[in-house]
């Protein structure tokens, strides 16, 4: 069997082909980074006509490196939402279009879900498993149950992780996306050099909160007359050990939570753009180590968007008989807790 998935969400242009015994025949993203680096983040309107002119070539590409025609898909997974309307609409619009002319399948799949479930086929990942979702709109722990089936222990209250990045990256004078080039320079700087917010550290639960982080960082920053080098780097290591020291505090927790509700659980996933950071992942591997538990990441350029993984989601769904409507509408919000109720009707 072979899913062809298609990502518009944000601001990454995706195809890829995938198949039943989880191998990945293609996988071609377009990045839309120069077309919003001068306005320092994700212009909508910008994204949803880069979709547009991308989309039939990034198609073809992926189709033709993995030497099958549209005649062998069994069926057309596509980002529905969460995310922006504009390129939601794109994505949804084209694989509907497939679908009928093919008479395939058409399986909407939450963006969200894709990240959840791409453990699986990296790393074949058994239910259930705790989730940590984090990229640049979402940061979250989820119990993932079952596909469709996701139990919500705790988020952000206000700011993800990586807007934190981006936004700090911005007020040091770099462009967009910020965590790469902030995750770049604390390899040169001292962790130690500045004490920053750690909100929420050592309260109960596993919510979290870095809007105060954020405007902690921008003060820092905008005080500094001349910043130099050293000062950056000292800057974005500090930063990055702050997030660090929040996520194994919010993780403990998480993890202690789960595991009440769900005693089988033997692993931490962790999903979504900042995931590659490869500070954080080492991290949470010391804190599932105090629980003898496993972390999995998937590879690098799984983690930020990308067909595969909205192919490999559609794949699990109509394994389940999971199939859309046509009638399916784009979803600019769409909870991954709502699912189950969803699937149940």
């Amino acid at each position: 069997m072979i899913v062809l998935g298609i990502e518009t969400s944000c601001d990454e242009t995706a195809a890829a082909l995938v198949t039943h015994d989880k191998r990945i025949l293609s996988n071609i993203v377009s990045s839309q980074d120069i077309e919003h680096k001068p306005f320092g983040g994700v212009v909508p309107e910008i994204a949803a006509r880069a979709h547009l002119v991308h989309i039939e070539t990034i198609l073809h590409k992926a189709l033709r490196e993995a030497n099958i025609s549209l005649d062998q898909i069994d069926g057309i997974a596509v980002a529905g939402g969460p995310g922006l309307i504009g390129g939601v609409i794109v994505g949804v619009m084209i694989a509907k279009g497939l679908a009928m002319a093919k008479n395939v399948p058409f399986v909407p799949v939450n963006h969200l879900e894709g990240h959840a479930l791409t453990a699986r086929l990296t790393n074949d990942v058994p239910f259930p498993y705790l989730l940590l979702l984090v990229s640049g709109g979402h940061c979250q722990f989820l119990i993932v149950e079952d596909v469709g089936v996701y139990t919500y222990l705790g988020g952000t209250l206000d700011d993800a992780i990586g807007e934190c990045l981006d936004k700090t990256a911005r007020l040091l004078g770099y462009g967009y996306p910020g965590g790469p080039l902030i995750e770049r320079l604390a390899l040169q700087g001292d962790p130690n050099a500045f004490s920053l917010p750690q909100p929420l550290k050592g309260k109960e639960g596993c919510s979290f909160s870095f809007s105060g982080l954020k405007t902690a960082a921008r003060k820092v920053i905008l005080d500094q007359t001349d910043p130099s080098k050293t000062f950056q780097a000292d800057f974005c290591a500090s930063l990055q050990k702050t997030i660090g020291d929040i996520l194994v505090d919010r993780c403990r927790n998480a993890l202690k939570m789960a595991l009440e509700k769900k005693p089988t659980i033997t692993n931490l996933v962790v999903g979504g753009g900042v995931a590659a950071n490869q500070y954080f992942r080492a991290r949470l591997d010391n804190c599932v180590n105090e629980r003898a538990m496993g972390l999995v990441t998937p590879p690098v350029n799984l983690c930020t968007d990308n067909g595969a993984m909205i192919a490999w989601a559609g794949m699990e769904r109509l394994q389940r008989g999971l199939i859309g409507s046509l009638d399916f509408a784009p979803r600019p919000r769409w909870p991954l807790e709502e699912l189950k109720r969803e699937n149940a009707q």
